[in-house]
């Protein structure tokens, strides 16, 4: 074996919060860390990016003063071990901008648009970690065959930490809550 094929320490170790916070940004990128192991995010397709990035600019526009809207950024669900999940829409309370990271009680929504290859996780994974965390409102975008995507929605039982299935949209998406938002699906 060559030292070009030693796979390096982070892959086969858990690292912690103090060790991920040292990392550049390029380091971060394209990766989530999952009970302090590093789990590589593969590259989203173009399509992906763009309904993101629609999701993202009418909720932002909708949220008012208090919330901003954004992509591609973590959300420290845990310290311990350490859970950094990176949802590709976050809501998130426009006070704490500077304030890293981004914690569960600084989030409102998060979505998640489905690819293949994140299907389990965004069903499955993600559902259960953002609702113990206590994240509000959870949004899951599949991208149908169709073209027109579908939004599922999911309201947070506190009680329970667990998430209520709300409505399905396709077309148009049209919530009041956790603000009144409408948004053109068919831009995609």
């Amino acid at each position: 074996m060559t030292a070009e094929m030693v796979a390096p320490a982070w892959m086969h170790e858990q690292i912690t919060a103090e060790e991920y916070d040292s990392w550049s940004e390029e380091q971060c990128a394209g990766i989530e860390i999952v009970d302090g192991m590093v789990v590589v995010s593969p590259s989203a397709s173009k399509r992906h990016h763009r309904l993101a990035r629609i999701l993202a600019n009418a909720l932002d526009a909708a949220a008012g003063p208090e919330w901003n809207a954004d992509t591609d950024f973590d959300v420290r669900l845990q310290d311990v071990p350490l859970t950094n999940r990176r949802p590709d829409v976050v809501v998130y309370r426009a006070d704490t901008i500077d304030i890293t990271p981004t914690r569960p009680e600084h989030v409102l929504l998060v979505a998640e648009v489905v690819s293949p290859g994140s299907e389990t996780t965004d069903r499955i994974v993600k559902v259960d970690q953002y609702a113990k965390a206590g994240i509000g409102f959870y949004w899951r975008i599949e991208q149908a065959a169709t073209g027109v995507p579908l939004v599922y929605t999911y309201v947070l039982d506190p009680a329970t930490k667990t998430y209520r299935e709300g409505d399905v949209f396709t077309g148009v998406l049209k919530v009041v809550a956790p603000f009144p938002v409408e948004i053109d699906l068919g831009q995609v």
